[in-house]
């Protein structure tokens, strides 16, 4: 049928079905605003339009209901060149990050303010409350409003709610938009659904029903013979190599333990098959088609089942060491079975499948038992979390073609090179016939450094010939993604009367799922970046990692660091308990300071172990502790809240890295183009965080540039330089430096070149802005003319350089969570009063885009404290699969008094002085808030996230 109606101001006639799906209908006439993020479930808001005057979700609509209807769309509110001024506000306050909901948060924003000029919180809450931002936890949407509604009066109000840092610095520590925010917040083309081939195959992937099982049968030809199917992939058919999805440097410290697909069944969402078709539906019949018989085993989904004596193995294929095999590897490979493939060990990090352990490592620093026979006070403690998934708007996608002999693949990854590396291997080709293009990320949080769905897509385009994509749904991102690690840390932790730590015990163990991508690197980080907090002398730590049949788990911001904290913190606030001592005085008086030597970092950490012990070369604590005290409010009276409710407050510091020392690298890039412009090759991978203009910025103070004049290219295997992506909080560290090489590199031969056509020496020439080269006798040279003299027959040719950045130094941004809460000791609920996110990044680089991420990561983890889980049966199978049962917090569970602070310092080993900030506000929001409910009614939490059910358990009322 043909439906009529307007559609952004013009009449429009479209010729489809009368149940034709509106999301799928508009955004296939190139309406790249109307996004799918949650498959109809009309959650997250990204297919936001302007139906007849009310806001609605184009996927709960139907074609027909179309049929002279006005719609609007977020392409309706700009020109080419011109930004509506919600656009314009969001971009200057510096909410645009992954952008990939921000075209729809521009329709409502706009929608809201035409609707009520000067709306309050409330109605700026309840207008937010059909859309789903996991980028930068809603606060700052309430500074937009403000400033667009300053803007109608006066056009020209400038943006001031991020500060400004470095005076002395033109771009470095000043507010600037990020270079692809316009692009995206207009929703032109920028993520990999938005290039997809029209001639494209579709991926869908059969998975397993159970969570354990082997395949008895597998019967494909019914569906092979469908029209419109081109291949159906299986374990008989695709390459028997075994390889971990964990996007890391090679050789991966993981276990090599999954294969593209198996005859095995590890969890529930498994690959059973990948059928490769024409359109959608006829994949989806096809895989009705296939007829699976299975014969299910025995699960094991806790640590505790798992380490259980005679537990059912999850992993039993024939293992090879290459390095570090056990004496008995022929007697653990006597009983294996080939039906499974085969597991590769690279490094004998305790990696023991018959145990059903994929990592272990252990260490001490001092004597521990002397460090317990001098404290006066001795806790034993166990504190446990469960599942969480990263949950990124943009779900998984990667869409591959051949051109000739090549493999092209555009995909939303954080690490664009190692997919080339796995790819190449998978296919068994060499790395020159695999591009990897990084295509616009919308959210990753960790989730886009494993290699999930890129290996069938390339396989699948290599075999066929045809373009290809695999886009998951929102299900799949539940049961067949990463999600965060599941942990239970035993403690044990002595102090003095006064509160002076004496000694800690950790054992801390890890549920790694099915496969062991970060078996050992995540739980590692458990105490790696919890133990260095607290330097004391005496320190013993254990991990063990377990696999099991949960859904996979991998990389999350944080990484491990969290749990550490939690267990940490919250045993530290019952020894304050104990000794009747304040939380804060205790962390106070045990705490890490700026110069002190981290002796427990010499026997933690991932990779190779420092020769020495480091030191922490900066740290803005001290600062951080004072303004959390005072501006938080820590000693002033509690308010009384009436009946039921009680008020208490916690607090938790926090610390991350700024990439991996001795492990990462990272390469750049410049070249000075005709007219003088700047084009910088970055081998980062922006993933909305900036890293992009945080490259822009380097090199425009290092060569007193116009920051427009500067254009960064990167994520291109093609065209970029090595890097090894943008994980572990490396990007401003490792990348920014990288790029700070080159364009030093480049300062020095434009000095070069400009004393040599000035005919002076080159102590006698100097840069100044805008981009020109003073000899000391006044005259000048710009940039565009050497560049013009270096490209002539008798030049120096094109100016190209590079840089490398490796160090062996650490660089590690520090921080404070405050938190205050209200508890119902009748109900159990809690209200998150305040929440105060105190952090040290060095020297902002993007200070308004890094108070983005505070909140976002804030958020985040209070979500994962509070509300998320993903959650199973007694049969093992995951009930959480959508994001509204899976419970991600919306507008309405932010604080109430939410703020985000940054706090300067200046860090030796970072561009500029700058560390990271993305991922270090993860890591204390859980045990900031556990410490507040039990100051508030006496309920110790050693198990987040923190439900009214365990309150009331805890108060003795159920």
């Amino acid at each position: 049928m043909k439906i009529q109606f307007t559609l952004n101001g013009k009449a429009t006639t479209v010729d489809c079905a009368a149940g034709d799906n509106v999301q799928r209908l508009l955004h296939g006439l190139g309406l790249h605003s109307v996004r799918d993020s949650d498959n109809g479930f009309g959650f997250a808001g990204s297919d936001a339009i302007w139906f007849n005057g009310t806001i609605i979700n184009a996927s709960l609509l139907v074609a027909a209901q179309l049929e002279g209807c006005e719609i609007r769309t977020a392409e309706s509110l700009s020109e080419w060149n011109q930004l509506s001024l919600v656009q314009q506000a969001m971009i200057d306050v510096g909410t645009v990050q992954s952008g990939y909901n921000d075209p729809a948060m521009s329709l409502i924003l706009t929608d809201l303010l035409e609707r009520i000029p000067n709306p309050s919180r409330a109605e700026i809450d309840d207008a937010l409350t059909g859309i789903f931002s996991r980028d930068g936890g809603y606060q700052q949407f309430y500074e937009v409003i403000e400033l667009a509604i300053a803007r109608r009066d006066n056009p020209e109000k400038k943006a001031e709610y991020a500060p400004e840092f470095c005076d002395e610095l033109d771009v470095v520590g000043k507010v600037a938009p990020k270079t692809d925010s316009v692009k995206m917040v207009k929703a032109q083309p920028s993520f990999v659904e938005d290039f997809i081939a029209k001639d494209a195959c579709v991926i869908k992937i059969l998975r397993s029903p159970h969570p354990h099982a082997f395949i008895s049968k597998l019967d494909v030809t019914k569906a092979e013979a469908l029209e419109g199917v081109v291949k159906v992939l299986t374990y008989r058919n695709t390459p028997d190599t075994p390889y971990t999805p964990g996007g890391q440097s090679a050789p991966e410290p993981s276990p090599l333990d999954r294969r593209m697909f198996g005859q095995k069944m590890r969890h529930v969402g498994d690959r059973v098959a990948g059928v490769i078709a024409e359109s959608e539906a006829i994949a989806a019949e096809a895989m009705k088609l296939i007829e699976v018989e299975y014969d299910v085993l025995p699960a094991v989904m806790t640590i505790d089942e798992a380490r259980a004596e005679g537990a059912p193995l999850v992993h039993n294929e024939p293992i090879e060491f290459m390095a570090g095999a056990p004496a008995d590897l022929d007697e653990q490979n006597a009983n294996a079975d080939p039906r499974e493939g085969k597991l590769i060990v690279n490094f004998p990090f305790g990696c023991e499948p018959r145990k059903n352990i994929a990592a272990g490592v252990q260490g001490k620093i001092g004597d521990i038992d002397q460090g317990f026979a001098d404290a006066d006070i001795v806790l034993e403690r166990t504190y446990e979390s469960k599942q969480a998934q990263q949950t990124p708007t943009e779900t998984h996608i990667c869409h591959a073609l051949m051109d000739g002999d090549r493999l092209v693949m555009h995909a939303s990854t954080q690490v664009p090179f190692h997919v080339r590396r796995q790819v190449a291997r998978l296919l068994g080709v060499k790395q020159n016939k695999v591009q990897v293009q990084k295509v616009r990320v919308g959210g990753g949080f960790g989730s886009k450094q494993d290699i999930l769905v890129e290996d069938v897509t390339a396989y699948a385009a290599f075999v066929t010939g045809r373009p290809c994509y695999l886009h998951y749904t929102r299900e799949e991102e539940f049961i067949a993604c990463s999600s965060r690690h599941v942990a239970k840390v035993n403690l044990k932790v002595g102090a003095k009367k006064d509160g002076t730590l004496t000694a800690i015990d950790m054992d801390f163990m890890a549920n790694t799922g099915p496969y062991g991508n970060h078996a050992l690197t995540v739980p590692s980080n458990g105490p790696a970046l919890s133990l260095p907090l607290y330097p004391i002398d005496n320190v013993r730590f254990k991990v063990t990692t377990y696999y099991s049949n949960i859904c996979p788990t991998g990389a999350y911001q944080g990484y491990g660091a969290p749990k550490g904290v939690f267990a940490l913190t919250m045993i530290l606030a019952e020894i304050a308990k104990e000794l009747d001592m304040d939380l804060f005085e205790i962390i106070e008086k045990n705490r890490v300071h700026e110069g002190d030597p981290l002796k427990i970092k010499a026997a933690v950490g991932e990779g190779d172990l420092p020769t020495e012990p480091p030191k922490v070369l900066s740290c803005a604590l001290d600062d951080i502790m004072r303004m959390g005290r005072e501006q938080f409010g820590w000693d002033t009276p509690k308010p009384d809240l009436g009946k039921d409710w009680t008020v208490g407050r916690g607090m938790a510091i926090i610390q991350q890295k700024s990439g991996i020392p001795d492990i990462d690298q990272a390469n750049c890039r410049a070249k000075l183009a005709s007219d003088g412009t700047l084009i910088v090759h970055s081998g980062g991978a922006d993933i909305g965080t900036g890293l992009d203009l945080v490259v822009a910025k380097i090199a425009a103070e290092t060569l007193k540039m116009p920051l427009e004049e500067i254009t960064v290219i990167s994520g291109d295997t093609d065209h970029c330089p090595f890097d090894k992506g943008a994980y572990a909080s490396s990007g401003t560290c490792f990348s920014g430096n990288a790029a700070k090489k080159a364009v030093e590199a480049m300062r020095e031969r434009i000095l070069t070149c400009a004393a040599d056509a000035l005919e002076v020496t080159l102590a006698d020439v100097e840069l100044v802005h805008p981009a020109t080269v003073q000899a000391k006798d006044g005259r000048r040279i710009t940039y565009a003319e050497i560049a013009h003299k270096a490209e002539g027959g008798k030049g120096w040719g094109q100016l190209l350089t590079s840089g490398s950045f490796i160090t062996s130094d650490f660089a590690f941004p520090y921080g404070a969570n405050f938190a205050e809460v209200a508890v119902n000791t009748r109900t159990g609920e809690v209200k998150l009063k305040k929440f105060h996110a105190l952090l040290d990044c060095g020297t902002p680089m993007n200070p308004d885009l890094a108070l983005g991420q505070i909140y976002g990561a804030s958020m985040r983890a209070i979500g994962h404290s509070m509300t998320e889980e993903i959650a199973y049966d007694k049969a093992g199978q995951p009930l959480t699969r959508d994001l509204k049962s899976y419970g991600a917090p919306m507008i309405g569970d932010i604080p109430e008094e939410f703020v985000a602070k940054l706090v300067p310092c200046d860090d030796p080993v970072g561009p500029f002085g700058a560390k990271s900030i993305s991922e270090i506000g993860v890591n204390g929001a859980s045990p900031a808030i556990a410490s507040a409910i039990h100051d508030a009614c006496g309920v110790w939490l050693r198990e987040w996230h923190f439900t009214p059910e365990k309150i009331l358990k805890g108060l003795n009322k159920i």
